[in-house]
């Protein structure tokens, strides 16, 4: 590798993008193809980058299987920033073995640390979790050690282990300040805000107020009955009920627990569970159905019992009722969510993330370009969709379940 190659490889490694270019911009060789192509990843032209990194990895002979996986793991890495999660994951695997194989560890662990972080964008925490425990950090240079322990607070603050996550910020500020690199220096902070930053609102007794997540961590081990409409959950304790999967038992536990110590009326309930305007004799048999349910969920957490003019929710074992709800609610707040990362989001890569449906996400989509809260880059495949992030907007961290399929 001659001096030149050398000199813009040790400028990228140090975050110097401008100065890497500076270097081999007018070279049309492999080596040079592939570090202009991370170089202009670095400043943010991804489309160039992608077109850069594909040359260069044909460009490169059959022998050099080890530069084409280098290629293949910068392609990853772009497509996970510009949120092109149909990228086949199955090829970075590929790369990664290739890597490992021919002792190249470092750029292996970064392509595992890619792998994982895609695995936490579209909420497969479980696969992440197991997928960073078998990755030794301690060999990485500071950089890739950096992205290791954002991939660790991620994962921590999305399982709502604040002391943890906090934790894995402050060995990625170490690490951050041993690169050297600004830009890395000012990920971290961005990703540390988060635990400064309203994730919920807490409702009961009629009033409510912002909670932060160490709050929202605090009140889920309470004694208090908490009806979480984040993810469509009734917690006590520790013991969880999912209602995920049971939209009108759901709104019919909030509901009653956003009325607590007092009654619902029934025309109320049957509002708020079903829709209807007006409650005919079929809708309070349905009522009385539903709430029979409700009763065999929520048995040993709470009970629920009538009233003369409806129905009243009281807990088992708590003190207290309390429902924790999004900042921001509304048809469609999960894409909004989502898209508040200030990222430009495909349709199809938002259907991945919300585990919908490509027509829901697109309805939904179309009915927010409508009121004027997305807008659209770019036509056909290359299509985009993004919203600038709002003061105060809930982070994709507690996110409600997926969007209902068609």
């Amino acid at each position: 590798m001659d001096s030149l190659i050398t000199a813009a490889a040790r400028a990228l490694a140090s975050g110097d993008a401008l100065g890497a270019l500076k270097r081999v911009a007018l070279r049309d060789d492999a080596p040079a193809l592939a570090l202009r192509g991370i170089a202009m990843a670095q400043l943010g032209d991804l489309v160039r980058a992608k077109a850069l990194l594909k040359s260069a990895a044909r460009a490169f002979g059959p022998r050099e299987a080890v530069a084409r996986a280098r290629c293949v793991v910068a392609e990853a890495e772009i497509a996970l920033v510009s949120r092109d999660l149909i990228w086949p994951p199955k090829a970075l695997e590929s790369a990664r073995r290739v890597l490992e194989a021919h002792g190249d560890r470092v750029n292996a662990a970064h392509a595992g640390n890619v792998a994982i972080r895609r695995l936490v964008l579209i909420g497969r925490l479980d696969e992440a979790e197991r997928a960073l425990a078998a990755l030794d950090p301690a060999p990485l240079p500071p950089a890739l050690r950096t992205a290791h322990e954002l991939v660790a607070a991620g994962i921590a603050v999305r399982r709502l282990q604040t002391q943890a996550a906090r934790a894995a910020l402050d060995r990625a500020r170490l690490s951050a300040r041993a690169a050297a690199i600004p830009a890395l220096t000012a990920e971290v902070e961005t990703a540390a805000l988060v635990l400064d930053t309203p994730a919920a609102r807490l409702i009961s007794h009629g009033r409510e107020h912002p909670l932060l997540l160490t709050e929202v961590e605090a009140l889920l081990s309470s004694s208090t009955l908490v009806v979480d409409a984040c993810r469509h959950v009734v917690w006590n304790a520790g013991t969880a009920v999912s209602l995920a999967t049971r939209p009108v038992l759901f709104a019919l536990a909030r509901t009653l627990a956003e009325a607590w110590p007092g009654d619902v009326a029934r025309g109320t309930l049957i509002a708020r569970a079903f829709r209807g305007k007006h409650a005919d004799e079929s809708h309070r048999a349905r009522l009385r159905v539903e709430i029979g349910r409700l009763r065999a969920e929520l048995r040993g957490l709470a009970e629920v019992s009538a009233t003369k003019r409806g129905f009243a929710l009281s807990p088992r074992g708590a003190r207290e009722i309390a429902v924790l709800a999004p900042l921001v609610e509304g048809a469609h707040g999960a894409v909004l969510a989502f898209l508040a990362d200030g990222e430009a989001w495909s349709s199809s890569a938002l259907a991945i993330a919300l585990a919908a449906s490509p027509r829901t996400v697109q309805r939904a989509l179309d009915s927010l370009a409508g009121e004027g809260k997305v807008q659209s880059l770019g036509r056909g495949r290359a299509r985009r969709w993004m919203s600038p992030p709002l003061p105060g907007f809930p982070t994709i961290l507690l996110l409600p379940g997926p969007l209902p399929s068609d």
